[in-house]
Protein backbone atom coordinates (compact mmCIF):
# COMPACT_ATOMS: atom_id res chain seq x y z
CA UNK A 1 0.00 0.00 0.00
CA UNK A 2 1.45 3.35 -1.07
CA UNK A 3 1.67 6.42 1.12
CA UNK A 4 -1.15 8.23 -0.69
CA UNK A 5 -3.39 5.21 -0.35
CA UNK A 6 -2.48 5.00 3.35
CA UNK A 7 -3.57 8.62 3.85
CA UNK A 8 -6.84 8.04 2.00
CA UNK A 9 -7.62 4.89 3.98
CA UNK A 10 -6.73 6.70 7.21
CA UNK A 11 -9.13 9.53 6.42
CA UNK A 12 -11.92 7.06 5.67
CA UNK A 13 -11.16 5.15 8.87
CA UNK A 14 -11.34 8.48 10.67
CA UNK A 15 -14.92 8.81 9.46
CA UNK A 16 -15.80 5.60 11.29
CA UNK A 17 -14.09 6.84 14.46
CA UNK A 18 -15.93 10.17 14.16
CA UNK A 19 -19.26 8.37 13.80
CA UNK A 20 -18.45 6.38 16.94
CA UNK A 21 -17.47 9.57 18.76
CA UNK A 22 -20.42 11.77 17.73
CA UNK A 23 -22.78 10.54 20.43
CA UNK A 24 -20.04 10.59 23.05
CA UNK A 25 -19.23 14.21 22.19
CA UNK A 26 -22.90 15.23 22.24
CA UNK A 27 -23.62 13.65 25.62
CA UNK A 28 -20.57 15.24 27.17
CA UNK A 29 -21.27 18.62 25.61
CA UNK A 30 -24.89 18.69 26.75
CA UNK A 31 -24.97 16.76 30.02
CA UNK A 32 -21.27 16.48 30.97
CA UNK A 33 -21.67 12.69 30.92
CA UNK A 34 -18.84 10.39 29.83
CA UNK A 35 -20.80 7.32 28.78
CA UNK A 36 -18.59 4.32 29.55
CA UNK A 37 -21.15 2.01 27.94
CA UNK A 38 -20.88 3.82 24.60
CA UNK A 39 -18.81 1.13 22.87
CA UNK A 40 -20.93 -1.68 24.27
CA UNK A 41 -24.07 -0.05 22.87
CA UNK A 42 -22.49 -0.20 19.40
CA UNK A 43 -21.86 -3.93 19.93
CA UNK A 44 -25.47 -4.43 21.07
CA UNK A 45 -26.66 -2.78 17.85
CA UNK A 46 -24.41 -5.12 15.85
CA UNK A 47 -25.75 -8.24 17.54
CA UNK A 48 -29.34 -7.00 17.28
CA UNK A 49 -28.92 -6.43 13.54
CA UNK A 50 -27.32 -9.86 13.15
CA UNK A 51 -30.21 -11.51 14.99
CA UNK A 52 -32.79 -9.66 12.88
CA UNK A 53 -31.08 -10.55 9.61
CA UNK A 54 -30.70 -14.24 10.50
CA UNK A 55 -34.07 -14.54 12.25
CA UNK A 56 -36.32 -12.67 9.84
CA UNK A 57 -34.44 -12.74 6.54
CA UNK A 58 -34.99 -9.00 6.07
CA UNK A 59 -32.55 -7.13 3.82
CA UNK A 60 -29.72 -5.47 5.66
CA UNK A 61 -30.78 -1.95 4.70
CA UNK A 62 -34.22 -2.57 6.25
CA UNK A 63 -32.56 -3.79 9.43
CA UNK A 64 -30.46 -0.63 9.56
CA UNK A 65 -33.56 1.54 9.10
CA UNK A 66 -35.29 -0.30 11.94
CA UNK A 67 -32.33 -0.51 14.35
CA UNK A 68 -31.32 3.16 14.37
CA UNK A 69 -34.76 4.57 15.40
CA UNK A 70 -35.13 1.72 17.89
CA UNK A 71 -31.89 2.77 19.56
CA UNK A 72 -33.03 6.39 19.58
CA UNK A 73 -36.10 5.32 21.57
CA UNK A 74 -33.88 3.21 23.83
CA UNK A 75 -31.66 6.23 24.43
CA UNK A 76 -34.57 8.43 25.43
CA UNK A 77 -35.86 5.81 27.87
CA UNK A 78 -32.37 5.18 29.28
CA UNK A 79 -31.94 8.87 30.01
CA UNK A 80 -35.34 9.28 31.66
CA UNK A 81 -35.24 6.05 33.68
CA UNK A 82 -31.55 5.52 34.48
CA UNK A 83 -29.26 8.49 33.82
CA UNK A 84 -31.52 11.32 34.98
CA UNK A 85 -31.47 10.01 38.54
CA UNK A 86 -27.67 10.19 38.68
CA UNK A 87 -27.20 13.67 37.17
CA UNK A 88 -27.90 15.50 40.41
CA UNK A 89 -25.41 13.35 42.33
CA UNK A 90 -22.36 14.58 40.42
CA UNK A 91 -20.15 13.28 37.59
CA UNK A 92 -18.85 10.30 39.57
CA UNK A 93 -22.38 8.91 39.92
CA UNK A 94 -22.95 8.99 36.15
CA UNK A 95 -19.59 7.32 35.56
CA UNK A 96 -20.53 4.51 37.92
CA UNK A 97 -23.96 4.12 36.35
CA UNK A 98 -22.61 3.90 32.81
CA UNK A 99 -19.80 1.60 33.97
CA UNK A 100 -22.39 -0.69 35.52
CA UNK A 101 -24.45 -0.55 32.33
CA UNK A 102 -21.35 -1.55 30.35
CA UNK A 103 -20.74 -4.59 32.55
CA UNK A 104 -24.39 -5.65 32.32
CA UNK A 105 -24.49 -5.33 28.53
CA UNK A 106 -21.30 -7.34 28.07
CA UNK A 107 -22.51 -10.15 30.29
CA UNK A 108 -25.95 -10.27 28.69
CA UNK A 109 -24.36 -10.51 25.25
CA UNK A 110 -22.05 -13.29 26.46
CA UNK A 111 -25.00 -15.19 27.89
CA UNK A 112 -27.16 -14.83 24.80
CA UNK A 113 -24.65 -15.00 21.94
CA UNK A 114 -21.59 -16.66 23.60
CA UNK A 115 -18.04 -15.36 23.09
CA UNK A 116 -17.86 -16.37 19.42
CA UNK A 117 -16.70 -13.78 16.92
CA UNK A 118 -19.32 -12.71 14.39
CA UNK A 119 -19.59 -10.46 11.36
CA UNK A 120 -22.48 -8.76 9.59
CA UNK A 121 -22.59 -9.77 5.95
CA UNK A 122 -22.77 -6.63 3.85
CA UNK A 123 -22.54 -8.54 0.58
CA UNK A 124 -20.81 -6.96 -2.39
CA UNK A 125 -21.35 -3.48 -0.92
CA UNK A 126 -18.90 -4.28 1.89
CA UNK A 127 -16.16 -5.46 -0.47
CA UNK A 128 -16.64 -3.37 -3.63
CA UNK A 129 -14.40 -0.38 -4.33
CA UNK A 130 -13.34 2.02 -7.05
CA UNK A 131 -9.89 3.31 -7.99
CA UNK A 132 -8.81 6.93 -7.63
CA UNK A 133 -5.40 6.09 -9.07
CA UNK A 134 -3.66 2.86 -9.99
CA UNK A 135 -2.49 2.40 -6.41
CA UNK A 136 -5.32 4.12 -4.52
CA UNK A 137 -8.73 2.52 -4.07
CA UNK A 138 -11.77 3.62 -2.09
CA UNK A 139 -14.24 1.12 -0.67
CA UNK A 140 -17.92 1.93 -1.03
CA UNK A 141 -18.57 0.96 2.59
CA UNK A 142 -15.73 3.12 3.89
CA UNK A 143 -16.83 6.11 1.80
CA UNK A 144 -20.45 5.67 2.87
CA UNK A 145 -19.38 5.56 6.52
CA UNK A 146 -17.39 8.77 6.11
CA UNK A 147 -20.30 10.51 4.41
CA UNK A 148 -22.69 9.30 7.12
CA UNK A 149 -20.39 10.77 9.78
CA UNK A 150 -20.35 14.13 7.97
CA UNK A 151 -24.13 14.03 7.49
CA UNK A 152 -24.75 13.16 11.14
CA UNK A 153 -22.50 15.96 12.38
CA UNK A 154 -24.01 18.49 9.96
CA UNK A 155 -27.53 17.41 10.90
CA UNK A 156 -26.84 17.76 14.61
CA UNK A 157 -25.21 21.15 14.05
CA UNK A 158 -28.25 22.40 12.13
CA UNK A 159 -30.59 20.95 14.77
CA UNK A 160 -28.72 22.71 17.58
CA UNK A 161 -28.52 26.08 15.83
CA UNK A 162 -31.71 26.32 13.76
CA UNK A 163 -34.49 24.66 15.80
CA UNK A 164 -36.23 25.73 18.97
CA UNK A 165 -35.60 22.39 20.65
CA UNK A 166 -31.95 22.56 19.67
CA UNK A 167 -31.60 26.03 21.16
CA UNK A 168 -33.25 24.80 24.35
CA UNK A 169 -30.77 21.95 24.41
CA UNK A 170 -27.85 24.37 24.12
CA UNK A 171 -29.35 26.61 26.80
CA UNK A 172 -29.79 23.66 29.16
CA UNK A 173 -26.18 22.66 28.54
CA UNK A 174 -24.98 26.17 29.48
CA UNK A 175 -27.23 26.76 32.49
CA UNK A 176 -29.90 24.20 33.35
CA UNK A 177 -31.53 26.28 36.11
CA UNK A 178 -31.92 29.40 33.98
CA UNK A 179 -33.19 27.38 31.03
CA UNK A 180 -35.79 25.78 33.32
CA UNK A 181 -37.01 29.24 34.34
CA UNK A 182 -37.52 30.00 30.65
CA UNK A 183 -39.71 26.92 30.22
CA UNK A 184 -37.21 24.29 29.13
CA UNK A 185 -37.87 20.78 30.46
CA UNK A 186 -34.31 19.59 31.03
CA UNK A 187 -35.37 15.97 31.42
CA UNK A 188 -37.04 15.93 28.00
CA UNK A 189 -34.22 17.91 26.41
CA UNK A 190 -31.58 15.57 27.84
CA UNK A 191 -33.64 12.61 26.68
CA UNK A 192 -33.58 13.96 23.11
CA UNK A 193 -29.81 14.42 23.28
CA UNK A 194 -29.34 10.86 24.52
CA UNK A 195 -31.68 9.55 21.81
CA UNK A 196 -29.52 11.20 19.14
CA UNK A 197 -26.36 9.84 20.76
CA UNK A 198 -27.74 6.28 20.86
CA UNK A 199 -28.90 6.50 17.24
CA UNK A 200 -25.47 7.58 16.00
CA UNK A 201 -23.62 4.94 17.99
CA UNK A 202 -25.99 2.27 16.66
CA UNK A 203 -25.27 3.42 13.12
CA UNK A 204 -21.53 3.33 13.87
CA UNK A 205 -21.85 -0.17 15.28
CA UNK A 206 -23.61 -1.40 12.15
CA UNK A 207 -21.02 0.15 9.83
CA UNK A 208 -18.22 -1.39 11.89
CA UNK A 209 -19.91 -4.80 11.95
CA UNK A 210 -20.00 -4.84 8.14
CA UNK A 211 -16.28 -4.12 7.80
CA UNK A 212 -14.85 -6.15 10.70
CA UNK A 213 -15.62 -8.93 13.15
CA UNK A 214 -17.07 -8.28 16.60
CA UNK A 215 -17.72 -10.10 19.86
CA UNK A 216 -19.34 -9.19 23.20
CA UNK A 217 -16.08 -7.95 24.74
CA UNK A 218 -14.99 -5.53 22.00
CA UNK A 219 -16.99 -2.55 23.26
CA UNK A 220 -14.29 -0.99 25.50
CA UNK A 221 -11.82 -0.78 22.60
CA UNK A 222 -14.44 1.07 20.52
CA UNK A 223 -14.95 3.41 23.47
CA UNK A 224 -11.22 4.18 23.61
CA UNK A 225 -11.07 5.17 19.94
CA UNK A 226 -14.20 7.32 20.29
CA UNK A 227 -12.86 8.99 23.42
CA UNK A 228 -9.50 9.70 21.77
CA UNK A 229 -11.24 11.25 18.74
CA UNK A 230 -13.30 13.51 21.01
CA UNK A 231 -10.28 14.65 23.05
CA UNK A 232 -8.04 15.21 20.02
CA UNK A 233 -10.68 17.29 18.26
CA UNK A 234 -11.76 19.20 21.36
CA UNK A 235 -14.37 18.41 23.99
CA UNK A 236 -17.76 19.78 22.98
CA UNK A 237 -16.75 20.53 19.37
CA UNK A 238 -18.78 18.50 16.88
CA UNK A 239 -16.57 19.23 13.87
CA UNK A 240 -13.57 18.76 16.12
CA UNK A 241 -14.82 15.20 16.57
CA UNK A 242 -14.53 14.64 12.81
CA UNK A 243 -11.06 16.18 12.75
CA UNK A 244 -9.98 14.10 15.74
CA UNK A 245 -11.23 10.92 14.09
CA UNK A 246 -9.36 11.70 10.87
CA UNK A 247 -6.14 12.53 12.75
CA UNK A 248 -6.42 9.26 14.65
CA UNK A 249 -7.20 7.25 11.51
CA UNK A 250 -4.35 8.76 9.47
CA UNK A 251 -1.88 8.22 12.32
CA UNK A 252 -2.82 4.55 12.53
CA UNK A 253 -2.77 4.05 8.75
CA UNK A 254 0.61 5.73 8.23
CA UNK A 255 2.19 3.85 11.12
CA UNK A 256 0.88 0.58 9.70
CA UNK A 257 2.69 1.48 6.48
CA UNK A 258 5.94 1.57 8.46
CA UNK A 259 5.27 -1.36 10.80
CA UNK A 260 1.86 -3.01 11.40
CA UNK A 261 2.80 -3.55 15.04
CA UNK A 262 2.76 0.24 15.55
CA UNK A 263 -0.81 0.75 14.33
CA UNK A 264 -2.56 1.18 17.67
CA UNK A 265 0.45 2.65 19.46
CA UNK A 266 0.70 5.57 17.02
CA UNK A 267 -2.88 6.65 17.68
CA UNK A 268 -2.37 6.49 21.44
CA UNK A 269 0.82 8.55 21.15
CA UNK A 270 -1.03 11.25 19.17
CA UNK A 271 -3.68 11.26 21.90
CA UNK A 272 -1.06 11.70 24.62
CA UNK A 273 0.71 14.44 22.64
CA UNK A 274 -2.54 16.41 22.34
CA UNK A 275 -3.17 16.02 26.06
CA UNK A 276 0.36 17.23 26.81
CA UNK A 277 0.63 20.19 24.44
CA UNK A 278 -2.96 21.19 23.65
CA UNK A 279 -5.28 19.64 26.24
CA UNK A 280 -8.24 21.74 25.05
CA UNK A 281 -8.12 19.92 21.68
CA UNK A 282 -7.40 21.04 18.14
CA UNK A 283 -10.66 22.92 17.56
CA UNK A 284 -11.60 23.86 21.12
CA UNK A 285 -10.81 27.54 20.57
CA UNK A 286 -13.04 27.74 17.51
CA UNK A 287 -15.84 25.89 19.29
CA UNK A 288 -15.68 28.31 22.21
Amino acid sequence: MGWLNAVVQGLLLGGLYALFATGLSLMFGVMRIVNLAHGDLAVVASFLALAMVSGTGLPLWVVVVVTVPLFALLGYLTQRVLLQRSLGAGPLATLLVTFGLSIVLQNVLLEVFSADTRTLDGGSFATASFHLTESTSVGYLSLTTFLLACAALAGIQVFLSRTGLGRMLRASADDRETASLMGADSRHVYGIATAIAFATVALAGLMFAMRSSFDPSIGPSRLIFAFEAVVIGGLGSLWGTLLGGMVLGVAQSLSAQVDPALTLLAGHLIFLAVLAFRPQGLLAGRAA
